[in-house]
């Protein structure tokens, strides 16, 4: 990086002599959100409050606290909930990049404020009744949650269009923070803007290591100042224990926040633990854990769900395989060898989408294939027949499978089963799928549905479902199917 003189003063110039900003740009997107999220928050709290006392007149009308004591007790608790959720980190985004932590959060704040509006009461000296406060939780807990909900949509909108996006600059331009980069640049959703390398904007003289750039806070402090940055991601690897402490410890004594990666890739950050060793934090894995009652729960969930969505859903199977016997020659329904969990064979079943001799046109079609590695993917395959492209785009097909989930061959949410010719050609870490039952839905599905690429998508996504899998993981990828099914997307 030079410095060149203007009738202003000096201003610092990228390497391709682009300048820096002489100031900071301006933050009102980020602040002016944080705003509407404050007022958006009371609103809900103060319609949860009229909703309660309104409900609570009619289903219980001996309580002896009057409407009109339940809404002034709701206003004079109205300033105390931004306090609450301020506590709990609500307003502060880098807490909240998983809808699940900012779901814990909300429940925290809604019990802990519940808690204080009854103290609130007892002073008061009239009691705020049971069923009440057991409406205003209810009430608080759904409108609060569907309102996060409406905002992170409306946040990843923005972002999609590059807008309220956080400026940040990377110290290192490792293999460690060329993948940060990736990473931010492909998931606007994250909500970071990559400003740069520290090591690309900082020029030092003739001969001079990276490492010496970065190992000096006060050029870097310098940059993120001129550059109105006031984020930055230090890539571990990149720097020495020495050099990396004062750089850090530089960066945040004048208020820049810094975020520290790591070499841990798809692992779950529910399953790490910051411990100190001695003057070192740690971080502990947790060891995932597949069998006893965890597997058991899994077991027990998918048979009810499975037999009672079969049941359910018959009406509905009934007439498509009826449609598809009726409209092309051949069995109504499809059956197809499929690798399971330990590499044992079963056949899949689904309603038949395309015609009878589909597999023995594939060779011919895998010229056409749009995807990379083993798994065959086509747009517009001519294979599928018009009755069976709707009951693709609906997932009526795939209703047939709660039989294997019945029989044990499947489970309702796992990586998607492989054909034996797929697993042949897979790297030896993809056979870690097999670890677990196959499902009807997965990661893959709700993520990546349709999306192409075998290696970044198909790969990673099964297996990160595999290393990090929980009851938990299960319920939220069952949440997300419905919205994808209905949306008919992928």
């Amino acid at each position: 990086m030079t410095t060149t003189e203007t009738p202003a003063g000096p201003v610092l110039l990228y390497p391709d002599n682009r300048a820096l900003p002489a100031t900071p740009p301006r933050r009102s997107q980020l602040n002016g959100s944080k705003l509407t999220l404050v007022i958006a928050d009371l609103l809900m709290v103060s319609l949860s409050m009229l909703a309660a006392a309104w409900i609570n007149s009619r289903v219980n009308p001996d309580d002896p606290t009057t409407v009109r004591d339940y809404l002034g007790l709701g206003l004079m608790s109205l300033p105390l909930w931004p306090l609450v959720f301020t506590q709990q980190l609500l307003y502060r985004a880098r807490f909240l990049t998983r809808r699940l932590d900012e779901t814990t959060r909300i429940i925290k704040s809604v019990a802990f404020g519940v808690l204080l509006t009854a103290g609130i009461s007892t002073m008061l000296k009239f009691p705020a009744g049971r069923q009440w406060l057991i409406i205003v939780t209810t009430l608080l807990l759904a409108s609060l949650i569907g309102e996060r909900l409406v905002a992170r949509r409306l946040f990843d909108q923005a972002r999609a269009r590059g807008t309220m996006m956080r400026p940040v600059l990377i110290a290192g331009r490792n293999a460690e923070g060329r993948f940060v980069r990736e990473m931010l640049e492909t998931d606007r959703a994250i909500g970071y803007r990559f400003e740069g390398f520290v090591e690309d904007l900082l020029q030092g003289e003739p001969g001079e290591s990276p490492l010496a750039l970065l190992g000096d806070p006060g050029r870097v402090i310098e940059l993120a100042d001129r550059m109105g940055v006031n984020s930055v991601i230090v890539a571990a690897t990149a720097i020495d224990v020495g050099s990396s402490n004062r750089l850090i410890r530089a960066l945040t004594e004048h208020g820049i926040h810094v975020e520290i990666s790591s070499t841990l890739c798809d692992i779950a950050a529910s399953r790490l633990t910051i411990r100190p060793v001695g003057r070192i934090p740690m971080m502990y894995i947790e060891p995932v854990q597949r069998s006893g009652w965890r597997a058991r729960a899994k077991r027990t969930f998918d048979m009810c769900v499975a037999g009672i969505t079969l049941i359910v859903s018959l009406p509905i199977l009934l007439t498509a395989m009826l449609t598809v016997k009726l409209t092309s020659s051949g069995p109504a329904l499809f059956s197809q060898p499929r690798v399971g969990r330990d590499g044992n064979l079963f056949n899949m079943i689904k309603v038949r989408t395309m015609v009878a001799d589909a597999e023995a046109q594939l060779d011919d079609l895998a010229h056409l294939n749009e995807t990379t590695g083993v798994l065959f993917k086509m747009k517009d395959d001519p294979r599928i027949t018009p009755v069976g492209r709707f009951l693709r785009h609906t997932s009526i097909d795939e209703l047939p499978q709660l039989l294997n989930v019945i029989r044990g061959e499947m489970s309702l949410v796992g990586p998607r089963p492989a054909l034996p010719r797929e697993v042949e050609g897979w790297e030896a870490e993809l056979h870690n799928r097999l670890r677990v039952q196959p499902g009807i839905t997965g990661m893959w599905q709700v993520n990546g549905r349709g999306v192409g690429d075998h290696d970044s998508t198909y790969a990673q996504l099964d297996l990160y479902y595999v290393d990090n899998w929980s009851l938990i993981t299960d319920l939220v990828i069952l949440g997300r199917t419905l919205p994808v099914v209905l949306g008919r997307t992928g």
